[in-house]
């Protein structure tokens, strides 16, 4: 005896509510994140935008290469104040395959990089097809670079202190041309995107620092309660007229210029 058509009917009817009922929850969690995101920007007066597929083709590194990222959606842009000064910076989601699998964080030195340099969480599975060299583990992550020698002048112990201090949720963070970016789960709010935005200012300015930290950086201070040693004084020009000659201009000599 087969089944009655009616059941299957019933299985179709019920299959179908499901997956609008997720769609939207989907839909749902999707706006409400749109709303939340833009009134951040409000707050802080910067800018959003619902979309822009244009944005991620400007890196292809870390998470952007990972993903395979084909859009931006619910983005803001801004600038963040850093102890080198006020910095520019993106906070976006990407989309990929009709999914968004990451935020990108990204703060803008005033240089250009000469490498692209990625910096992964040895828990995540950052193998892709077009993978950058493995310079070895760094800190708490793996640093990957498509310079080996430029990779490894750029990885000092301030960057890998600052790195380690990112979190254990963040995924990878990479340095490519004149930014430095990270990637985190899509439903991380405000105040973490915040704390990301002051780690990833702090590791600007350990690869561009201002030129007044270059000259704190490389000049050494002086040791507490150890004078600097006195200026020996310059030899005497006997041909220079002010100089003063034995009994002449001396004092109390009654002799007037």
């Amino acid at each position: 005896m087969g089944i009655p058509a009616w059941i299957w009917f019933v299985i179709a009817a019920v299959a179908a509510v499901a997956g609008l009922a997720l769609l939207m929850t989907d839909r749902a969690r999707e706006s409400s994140r749109n709303r939340e995101r833009a009134r951040w920007a409000e707050l802080r007066g910067w800018q959003y935008v619902d979309e822009d597929e244009e944005l991620p083709r400007e890196w292809s590194g870390g998470a952007i290469g990972y993903f395979g990222a084909e859009a931006a959606v619910n983005v803001v842009a801004g600038s963040t104040f850093t102890s080198d000064g006020r910095r520019p910076v993106f906070v976006f989601d990407i989309v990929a395959d009709g999914v968004i699998p990451s935020v990108i964080v990204a703060v803008r030195c005033n240089r250009v990089q000469p490498v692209l340099l990625e910096l992964w969480l040895a828990s995540v599975p950052f193998q892709r097809t077009e993978m950058p060299e493995l310079l070895g583990p760094v800190g708490q992550r793996y640093a990957f670079a498509d310079d080996v020698a430029a990779g490894r002048a750029l990885v000092t112990q301030e960057l890998v202190e600052a790195a380690d201090a990112l979190g254990g949720d963040v995924g990878v963070a990479w340095i490519e041309q004149e930014w430095v970016l990270a990637s985190v789960a899509p439903n991380v709010g405000p105040s973490r995107l915040e704390r990301l935005l002051r780690d990833l200012g702090e590791i600007a300015d350990v690869i561009d620092p201002s030129e007044e930290a270059m000259e704190e950086r490389y000049v050494p201070a002086q040791a507490p309660g150890v004078e600097p040693p006195a200026a020996e004084p310059l030899a005497a020009d006997p041909s220079d007229p002010e100089v003063d000659e034995p009994g002449v201009n001396a004092p109390g000599n009654g002799v007037n210029r």
